[in-house]
């Protein structure tokens, strides 16, 4: 017996889908059926995920996304919804690594981390919880079924790691923003839940893993391993399935076991 999950009709938004794991869940949510709103500062790399999704027959959409800037969440929310239709499923992935000791992080430092990875991913969230709502209230058109919102925490948010302090904050933060958004909007049929990646090597951080310091860390896992955007293919269509209607405030661990060790 097969399960297939069909996201087919469902609109999603992805933030920071540039490259990484954003662009890794593009592809998994389009390769589901749905249509895909591509959202990053660096749109020349939208088109060419865009490009790639619609060789394989799926459907892709690019939008410029500063989540920094309220104005561009906006704007970028209502120039989706104009383009693809409503938005059924966010996945706030967009945020910024800071590797620093807690006595080397400026004024300046901390506002970076804090506004990329957390209030970037509050305000996206709620611009789109506001129209999910509407249509659920029937004061915004469209048929409402039930929205999906993904937070992308880390599992520096549950296990304490020396140089990530500002960073380990910005996403525990972002664990406590989930279940307080899962509670206020799950009465309008809105599913919000966070996933926490492990150590995932993707394009951006590649060069890292050669490293010594990087290599001691890997180390430290239960099966000393590094995983691949791809692992976290699965957790996610779980909680942005139709079906999931009942996984609501979950944050779900996807670090190979690291958080436990």
């Amino acid at each position: 017996m097969s399960y297939q999950i069909d996201l087919s009709g469902r609109v999603a938004f992805v933030t920071g889908a540039s490259g990484g794991l954003g662009a890794q869940f593009a592809r998994v949510l389009a390769r589901a059926g749905a249509g895909v709103v591509l959202s990053a500062r660096r749109v020349e790399k939208l088109k060419t995920l865009r490009a790639e999704i619609e060789a394989e027959g799926g459907d892709a959409h690019v939008v410029g996304l500063d989540v920094t800037d309220p104005d561009s969440i906006r704007a970028a929310v209502a120039h989706a919804e104009t383009e693809m239709g409503a938005i059924d499923i966010l996945v706030n992935n967009a945020g910024v690594n800071a590797q620093q000791k807690l006595l080397e992080v400026t004024p300046e430092d901390y506002d970076y981390v804090m506004k990329c990875n957390l209030r970037g991913a509050f305000f996206m969230a709620q611009e789109v919880a506001k129209r999910m709502i509407g249509r659920a209230q029937g004061a915004l058109p469209g048929t409402f079924t039930g929205g999906r919102i993904v937070n992308i925490s880390s599992m520096a948010a549950q296990r304490i790691q020396a140089e990530s302090g500002a960073f380990g904050m910005s996403k525990a933060a972002l664990i406590y923003m989930t279940r307080a958004m899962a509670l206020e909007w799950g009465g309008f049929g809105i599913n919000v839940n966070a996933i926490c990646p492990g150590y995932i090597d993707t394009e951006q951080n590649h060069h890292e893993w050669t490293h010594s310091t990087a290599q001691d860390l890997v180390k430290m896992t239960p099966r000393k391993r590094i995983g691949r955007p791809q692992d976290l293919d699965s957790v996610l269509m779980m909680l942005c399935a139709n079906e999931s209607h009942f996984i609501n405030g979950a944050v779900v661990a996807a670090d190979d076991g690291f958080g436990v060790w």
